[in-house]
């Protein structure tokens, strides 16, 4: 096993989101994690026993945000696959540990959108515990089904933002606590796990942008504080768009990159019929990545080449 410390980080920074998991959904969250956790690692061993290579800890943080990631009731094989075709198709056939293009645990989560819609759709998802023990003294909540926060921000004003913030509402296990989210995200910020020019740019992008669907009011879109704080939007900002391999590695393009998620995840989540449509917009993000750092270096290297012909002409002249 080989442990890196930005991996450290992001597993601290997560550990209290798979705690407030398992008091809001019960402890079948645990079993959720334990799955994705261990089918990360197997697939990643299983690509690597060949090369007698270690396992990198990073299995273990696609593992996790994937987990957390996923509705409290899907079925514990559905996980396991995602996670395997995670690791296989977002990390491993790239080469492995820094080489993906991809973040592994969105496209662990896609697949599984794709693959099994029901139980993705947020209509079959569990309403939360609240008050007293929570679910650490059950398994899972009752199969309710209920609409998550975004999804009733579009037919209703239902929402309510200080649920949003506690995190006792329907959703992904790890996605309802706005308040853990922001605390751990910026912990990773603090430790340099993550770079804040990602965050900045994006949740200024999204800020403007929501505000102006919402005051043209197109698709009964939602207030900016309901899509900030509602759905996996938080998770994604800290979490996923962050993520330092799958992302630019120019300051500039970092800028660009946060300010596309942020544009990309207000235009799929108010016009599409996917009400928290962040998973996308993150993984188009990670598309137009190497491009975005190209255009930066191309400009860079342009300027070099001005600076030094107006160098040399001046050095000419004065000849």
């Amino acid at each position: 096993m080989q442990w890196q410390l930005p991996m450290k980080r992001m597993l601290y920074a997560l550990a209290p989101l798979s705690v407030a998991a398992i008091y809001f959904f019960g402890w079948r969250a645990l079993a959720v994690l334990v799955v994705a956790n261990a089918s990360a690692f197997v697939t990643e061993w299983l690509f690597l026993r060949q090369y007698r290579e270690p396992v990198s800890s990073a299995a273990f943080v696609t593992g996790t945000l994937l987990g957390l990631s996923l509705p409290p009731s899907l079925p514990l094989w559905m996980v396991a696959v995602g996670a395997a075709f995670g690791v296989a198709f977002g990390k491993m056939v790239f080469g492995g540990f820094g080489k993906n293009v991809f973040n592994p645990a969105l496209v662990g989560r896609a697949f599984l959108y794709v693959c099994f819609p029901r139980f993705m759709t947020p209509s079959q998802w569990p309403q939360a515990f609240t008050g007293g023990a929570g679910g650490l003294a059950a398994w899972m909540p009752d199969a309710v089904t209920s609409a998550t926060p975004l999804a009733a921000a579009r037919t209703s004003d239902a929402a309510e933002w200080v649920h949003l913030a506690i995190g006792n509402v329907s959703g992904s296990l790890g996605e309802t606590s706005a308040i853990l989210i922001v605390i751990a995200g910026l912990y990773i910020t603090w430790k340099k796990a993550a770079n804040w020019r990602f965050i900045v740019s994006g949740l200024l992008a999204t800020l403007v942008c929501q505000t102006l669907v919402w005051q043209v009011g197109f698709a009964k879109a939602a207030n900016p504080l309901t899509g900030v704080f509602g759905g996996s939007y938080l998770f994604a900002l800290f979490f996923f768009i962050t993520e330092p391999v799958s992302g630019p590695k120019t300051n500039p393009a970092r800028w660009m990159y946060g300010a596309l998620f942020g544009i990309l995840g207000v235009v799929i989540r108010t016009f599409s019929g996917w009400p928290a449509g962040n998973m996308f917009a993150v993984i188009l993000c990670n598309t137009f990545a190497p491009t975005m750092d190209y255009v930066v270096n191309a400009i860079k290297t342009a300027r070099k080449e001005r600076a030094k012909a107006a160098a040399a002409s001046a050095k000419g002249a004065s000849a």
